[in-house]
C-alpha cells in the first residue's frame, strides 16, 4: 500500500499554507470537474494511476481465475488456482510501483491515494478470500470469516486514508510506520495456499480438515489464519516501521 497522499499535515496547518501551486494537480481537477470534453477522466489520470490500475487488473484476473477453477469440470487441474494465486504478488509489484513511479515524476493526488486503496481491496482482499474459497474453505461459516477478512482489509484501508497526514513523518515526508498490518502482507496467505495447492491440500484434503462436519457451524479451522489476519489488519496497537 503505497503512499500516495498529497494532503497537509494537520487541518490547521492547511488554514496557514499559500495556495497550492501543484499545477499537475490543478490540470486534474479541472478535468475531472469539466462538464465536456470526450475522455476527460482518461486525460486526467497521471502515469502512476494508470500502474495502479494494473494493479486492480491483476485482482479481478486473480478473481476470474478462481471462479474459473470452481466452474471446470477436472478438479484436479489446477493450473487456473495457480493463475489466482500469480496474480496477488503481480499486483503487489504494480502496488509498489505506482509509488514509485508518483515520487519520481512528483505527480500525487487524491484521486490517486483513493484509487490505490480500491485496487488493494481487490488485490489483497477480495482474490485471497475468492481462493481460498476456491481451495474448499466453502462452509456457510467459512464464507462469514472470509468475509470477515475483506472487511476488516476494507477498514483498514478507510482508516489508513483518514489518518495518514496524521501519522508522524521522518524526514522525506514518509510516515514512518503503519498502524495494523498493511493489506499486501495477504500475500503470506497466497503463499500458504500456493504450499497446499503443491501438495494437492485442497478441496476434501485441506489441512486440518473440518470442524463440525454436518452441524450449523461447520467450517475448516484453517480459516482462522484469515480471521487472525483481519483482526492484525485493523489493530491499533500493532505498528509495522516502512522500509
Amino acid at each position: 500500500m503505497s503512499r500516495r497522499n498529497g494532503a497537509p499535515t494537520t487541518p490547521d496547518a492547511a488554514k496557514s499554507l499559500p495556495p497550492a501551486t501543484d499545477l499537475s494537480q490543478d490540470k486534474q481537477k479541472r478535468l475531472l470537474a469539466s462538464d465536456a470534453g470526450h475522455f476527460s477522466l482518461v486525460r486526467a489520470l497521471h502515469m502512476a494511476d494508470f500502474i495502479t490500475e494494473l494493479n486492480g487488473f491483476c485482482g479481478v484476473m486473480s478473481v476470474f481465475s478462481s471462479l474459473r477453477y470452481c466452474v471446470g469440470d477436472d478438479p484436479h487441474d489446477f493450473s487456473n488456482l495457480y493463475l489466482a494465486l500469480g496474480f496477488i504478488p503481480l499486483g503487489l509489484f504494480f502496488d509498489f510501483m505506482d509509488g514509485k513511479v508518483a515520487r519520481w515524476r512528483r505527480k500525487a493526488s487524491l484521486m490517486g491515494q483513493e484509487l490505490d486503496s480500491l485496487a488493494d481491496l481487490i488485490s489483497f482482499g477480495v482474490a485471497p478470500a475468492a481462493a481460498a474459497f476456491s481451495l474448499g474453505l466453502r462452509t456457510p461459516l467459512d464464507h462469514l470469516l472470509l468475509a470477515f477478512f475483506v472487511l476488516c482489509g476494507l477498514t483498514r484501508l478507510a482508516r489508513f486514508n483518514v489518518t495518514v497526514a496524521l501519522l508522524p513523518k521522518d524526514a522525506s515526508g514518509k510516515s514512518k510506520y503503519f498502524e495494523g498490518t498493511p493489506i499486501p502482507t495477504s500475500l503470506a496467505l497466497a503463499s500458504v495456499m500456493a504450499f497446499w495447492l503443491w501438495n494437492g491440500w485442497v478441496l476434501e484434503d485441506v489441512p486440518l480438515g473440518v470442524w463440525a462436519k454436518g452441524g450449523v457451524l461447520e467450517c475448516h479451522p484453517v480459516v482462522g489464519l484469515w480471521v487472525l489476519h483481519g483482526c492484525l489488519m485493523v489493530s491499533k496497537t500493532v505498528r509495522i516501521p516502512k522500509p
